[in-house]
């Protein structure tokens, strides 16, 4: 008799241990959930930059989501961006395009035009159908999203083989669509269809449901879904139960305007929100799966899209990829960035060109730029990377501080300081392994690169520069650039 009560207040144990794991997870609310996870992704991603995970999905959510961030969050992200594209001449990859359509999302979602970032238009590629779906599915599928995120036209690619339509995406989508409905990522007609890639498709055909083609597919992927959805209101996917289904089935029925209670999505009383809000932990973002242990970035990303397409639609407000009702932030000037006065109105060089005569005397009279001690200025010599470094700081009107950042800058060089406040206020990076390369000539890529993060500090992140290639830029070049950049944020 003994044994008996033992085993059943065992059993009871479990059973409240159990209710109180399953209460603890679904107690947040999901607008709690929201604020929570934006939080833990800032943490996480203090310094978004162009990658899959933890850069532009985390933005585009942040973005979405109405999130609170820093000041210059999403300034210092759109001047990563640019110094990107320009450092790979608009190249992002030679064979995956949805590195394209990704950062398109991301900049459309903070009111950034992809068509003109550092003079490049991000959105040429994916006018090229065979590199767009070398990827399958998964490059269609994300043109589509990225292209009518702010109702792009569709870009006009002289170097494709075969120039894309709108029409051609969708069909390619709607030609993978699966016997028995839903899509997966390899278009397999012999494989089951995947929650995950069957919410993206869905989202990409949204737009076009008025034809009637598309209607079927879509109704028919709905039914695929519903079928393959657990008693936990989720999905199991190779071979165990984890987020990224419900999350972007969640987006799909938003963008689909179905509502996430819609009864072919309750399954024991559970919704595709219930599921995913399982995998949540408070203060540490979204598990990947009941098995993870521990917060997932990527899992988190996706998440937090999903939670965001419910609270958009509940607030009726436009679908999560339908950016029309973008964000739009104001550049603001770094409070470490001064107006420098000028010292002496009267300094002048007898070796510089007429078109070159204004902006080197403007920032001679201010002490950024100086003559090389005979009294000439020289501006046909080039320059290395920390004079560079170093007329750029004095051009801010930045404090020099000392930094230790670079192995091959020592302290008691003349240009430390400046190389280091450079690197701490994100003008350089350096060439990689600890290595600044300060007596090396800097070449106009270079120099174009680190004025575009000035400008950013400055107020003016889309400041562009003309400067490209490996040549050496001239001082008087570097004049003639610095001088465009104090006149556009207002420095002079």
């Amino acid at each position: 008799m003994s044994n008996i009560k033992t085993r059943g207040l065992s059993l009871l144990l479990v059973l409240l241990l159990g209710l109180s794991l399953t209460t603890g997870a679904f107690a947040a609310e999901p607008k709690d959930a929201i604020a929570d996870t934006s939080a833990f992704l800032l943490r996480s991603v203090p310094d978004a930059r162009i990658g899959a995970i933890g850069g532009d999905w985390t933005v585009l959510a942040l973005a979405r989501g109405g999130a609170s961030v820093p000041a210059r969050y999403y300034q210092n992200y759109y001047a990563a961006v640019a110094a990107k594209v320009r450092a790979c001449s608009g190249m992002l990859d030679e064979r995956k395009y949805t590195e394209y359509s990704r950062v398109i999302l991301a900049l459309s979602a903070i009111g950034k035009d992809a068509r003109d970032v550092a003079g490049y238009d991000l959105t040429v590629p994916l006018g090229d159908f065979d590199k767009t779906v070398r990827q399958g599915i998964n490059g269609a599928i994300f043109a589509l999203l990225a292209l009518d995120s702010r109702e792009y036209p569709m870009p006009e690619n002289g170097a494709a083989s075969t120039q894309v339509t709108r029409q051609m995406y969708i069909d390619y989508i709607l030609e993978n669509c699966l016997p028995g409905g839903g899509w997966n990522f390899m278009c397999d007609a012999d494989s089951e269809a995947e929650p995950d890639m069957t919410g993206m498709a869905l989202q990409a055909l949204a737009p076009y449901r008025d034809q009637e083609a598309v209607s079927a597919a879509i109704d028919a992927g709905l039914s695929r879904m519903s079928a393959l959805q657990n008693d936990a209101g989720g999905f199991t996917s190779w071979g165990a139960p984890n987020l990224e289904g419900s999350a972007q089935m969640l987006v799909a029925l938003c963008t689909l305007e179905v509502s996430a209670k819609d009864p072919r999505f309750l399954k024991n009383g559970n919704t595709l929100l219930d599921d995913l809000m399982g995998f949540y932990t408070k203060g540490n973002g979204f598990a990947h799966s009941a098995d993870t242990i521990g917060a997932d970035l990527m899992a988190s990303e996706q998440a937090l899209q999903g939670l965001i397409a419910v609270q958009r639609t509940a607030d009726g407000q436009a679908p999560l990829f339908q950016m029309t009702d973008s964000l739009t932030f104001a550049a603001e000037k770094h409070p470490d960035v001064k107006v420098l006065p000028v010292r002496d109105g009267q300094k002048a060089f007898p070796d510089i060109p007429e078109q070159e005569r204004e902006a080197v005397e403007a920032l001679a009279a201010r002490g950024i730029v100086n003559g090389m001690g005979d009294g000439y200025f020289h501006p046909q010599e080039t320059m290395t990377r920390a004079q560079f470094a170093a007329i750029t700081v004095q051009a801010l009107g930045l404090a020099p501080k000392a930094g230790e950042r670079f192995t091959d800058v020592p302290a008691e060089r003349w240009y430390a300081s400046y190389v280091g406040t450079a690197a701490e206020y994100g003008i350089i990076h350096g060439r990689g392994n600890g290595i600044f390369d300060p007596e090396g000539a800097i070449t106009r890529q270079e120099a174009g690169i680190m004025l575009e993060q000035a400008a950013a500090l400055a107020g003016a992140p889309e400041l562009g520069s003309d400067l490209r290639g490996s040549e050496q830029i001239t001082r008087g070049e570097m004049a003639q650039e610095i001088y465009a950049l104090l006149q556009t944020a207002d420095l002079l």
